[in-house]
């Protein structure tokens, strides 16, 4: 481990992370990267400018954001091959987490500039660690899809999966959010809404679907701020609940491919698919035995 600070690399990107709340969450090396590098790029300098000025750092900045990453990317770059060590930053946590900032590091990658991560905050992280949920797999999705029909048909996708899944959503759907979920995902299945983390009004709450759409819906300031949900994986689906459905699988196994027979088993009974599909190759492998 390195307890001096170390002497930052030329012709070199650094994806730097920033506190997502709690100022004393920026790390030492973090804030020697941005003192060291030449250039810094920041989703919106204002933010970026108020966190440089808390700790001293004086170091220019250049706007790097969602709507201009792509053309930008390309003159960054060329300033890196010739010889300058930019730190790019988000307005909080960690870049290119439903943030901008891949298209930069794609760009660096291309053109073998070396793309060194400052290891920091991130909402991501912080929510999940806080959640208490013990399934092995974790998914990422982030923003879901703005309009509750196209919501409903992502979540429909992931609702049977045998992970957690996160999710970011904005302050103003979050009660029409966890409306889709609930309908989707089931009344029971747990959750866990982490709002504004490390911030003054913090809340981390673990309830069923059901009871935290209540739960939001009846106190506007939950609707506020920045907030991340934690879902609980699918439970298991017992063996013998889905053996109940045999009579409509087994013959659909012995005359259609595998995919196909479970697909068609699925939307009839409703059953998760996972589940169906382990259970169609039992039934297959069984009467390939006899």
């Amino acid at each position: 481990m390195h307890n001096e600070p170390q002497p930052i690399r030329k012709s070199t990107l650094y994806v730097v992370a920033t506190p997502i709340g709690n100022l004393d969450d920026m790390t030492p090396r973090a804030v020697e990267i941005l003192k060291q590098a030449d250039l810094v790029a920041a989703e919106d300098t204002r933010v970026t400018g108020h966190l440089l000025k808390h700790f001293g750092i004086s170091t220019p900045m250049i706007s790097l954001r969602e709507h201009n990453e792509r053309g930008m990317a390309e003159k960054l770059v060329a300033r890196m091959q010739a010889g300058e060590a930019i730190a790019q930053v988000s307005d909080a946590g960690t870049p290119a987490i439903s943030d901008p900032g891949a298209l930069l590091a794609a760009a660096a990658h291309a053109a073998g500039i070396p793309v060194v991560p400052v290891a920091g905050a991130s909402a991501l992280a912080a929510a999940l660690s806080a959640a208490g949920f013990t399934a092995p797999h974790t998914l990422f999705y982030g923003f879901l899809p703005p309009k509750s029909n196209q919501r409903r048909e992502v979540l429909d996708g992931l609702k049977d999966a045998h992970w957690v899944t996160v999710f970011y959503e904005a302050p103003h759907r979050i009660a029409d959010c966890l409306d889709d979920l609930a309908a989707v995902f089931g009344a029971e299945r747990e959750a866990v809404l982490a709002r504004e983390l490390t911030k003054t009004f913090e809340t981390i709450r673990r309830l069923p679907l059901g009871e935290m759409t209540d739960w939001v819906k009846s106190d506007s300031n939950q609707q506020r701020g920045e907030i991340v949900l934690v879902v609980d994986a699918a439970p298991p689906a017992e063996a013998q609940d889905i053996a109940e459905h045999d009579s409509l699988l087994a013959p659909l196994v012995a005359e259609l491919p595998l995919k196909q027979a479970v697909a068609l088993a699925q939307k009839i009974s409703g059953a998760p698919r996972n589940a169906l599909y382990e259970r169609a190759l039992e039934l297959k492998k069984a009467a390939e035995n006899n």
